[in-house]
């Protein structure tokens, strides 16, 4: 039986999140309250085009429906953080049936800061809950750091797969073999690296969906970094020169889309920023697209629009996402629709 991930775009049954609670990441009850309306804001956008549940832990249903409404569902399973595309499931289809991908969870990389107790059995969680069979992964891999074109295609990131602190003694060969297998992939495209701000406290030390992202067959938007003074603009250029020399796995040369990164360059604290519009998440006939109350934001909703004419652009402001470490792909993952109900 083959399995393949389906591309972001085609149709999906629901979209699953995950509620952020007390811990490392929301340092203090503002933060926390923070985070909460900002994942809220995330849900009720998607909401308007699929349906969305939210995995939340215990005791903190009432907190959750409150900011939510009364449209997303709601389970109760224990939780060490609230990142969905990394501690979830990566559903697979065999063109009837879903079976659950459930990858190896380390806190990315195992991080000081990061715990993992509970979120290393969620991907089995939700599949059991979305009533699907698991496949088991000897690799340690999230969500965010693979994007697949659903024809064959995966990007990947060196610092990532190949890290020692995921994944010691792996080669890039067997990698490739594991993800080939699990997602029917059959040619990968390496990326050297992440963007620079996903290096700091609570990076992810380079996942790939902040970088680059398939917007269909053939096509890869990049983030692009215009402002010399900014770390990531050699980085981008860097990106645009790899995949504009690649094709897929059908042989197409890819054509690359660059979107404008946001202007702000540094946060309040001095850091540099990894603001990017490349973070975004596809759902059944919309776009829900990472804002920062920046003059590029328009610039980058008008460059989706061009790309996905059939969906509606929602930007959602993802400063707040993105301060505990992501954005709005980070915090969703999507259920594709199948023939068997």
């Amino acid at each position: 039986m083959t399995y393949r991930m389906p591309a972001e775009w085609e149709p999906h049954e629901r979209t699953w999140m995950a509620w952020p609670g007390p811990n490392a990441t929301f340092t203090d009850d503002e933060e926390l309250a923070e985070a909460r309306t900002a994942w809220a804001s995330v849900a009720r956008a998607v909401r308007r085009f699929e349906p969305v549940t939210m995995v939340h832990g215990t005791g903190q249903g009432e907190s959750a429906r409150e900011l939510l409404g009364p449209d997303i569902d709601l389970v109760e399973r224990e939780l060490d953080d609230a990142w969905m595309r990394d501690i979830g499931p990566t559903f697979v289809s065999d063109g009837r049936r879903l079976a659950a991908v459930d990858w190896v969870f380390n806190g990315w990389g195992a991080q000081d800061w990061a715990s993992w107790e509970h979120d290393s059995k969620i991907a089995r969680h939700v599949a059991d809950l979305a009533g699907v069979p698991v496949r088991s992964s000897a690799l340690v891999n999230e969500g965010g750091a693979i994007h697949v074109d659903g024809e064959g295609t995966v990007l990947l990131t060196e610092t990532v797969q190949l890290g020692a602190e995921r994944n010691p003694g792996w080669t890039r060969e067997r990698v490739e073999a594991e993800i080939h297998d699990r997602l029917g992939t059959s040619k990968a495209i390496w990326l050297p690296h992440g963007l620079a701000g996903d290096y700091g406290t609570y990076g992810t030390q380079g996942h790939v969906d902040i970088v680059a992202a398939f917007a269909g067959p053939g096509t890869v938007v990049v983030h692009s970094q215009r402002n010399p003074d900014h770390p990531d603009h050699a980085r981008s250029r860097e990106y645009v020169e790899i995949l504009r020399g690649q094709t897929d796995a059908r042989g197409r040369r890819l054509e690359v889309v660059e979107i404008p990164a946001p202007t702000v360059l540094k946060d309040q604290d001095g850091e540099w920023v990894d603001y990017s519009y490349i973070n975004h998440y596809l759902c059944n006939g919309g776009v829900v697209l990472c804002a920062f109350d920046d003059p590029n934001d328009e610039l980058a909703a008008g460059i989706f629009r061009r790309l996905f004419p059939e969906r509606t652009v929602t930007p959602v402001d993802a400063r707040t996402v993105f301060a505990g470490g992501g954005g709005i792909h980070c915090i969703t993952q999507q259920q594709p629709r199948t023939t068997v109900r």
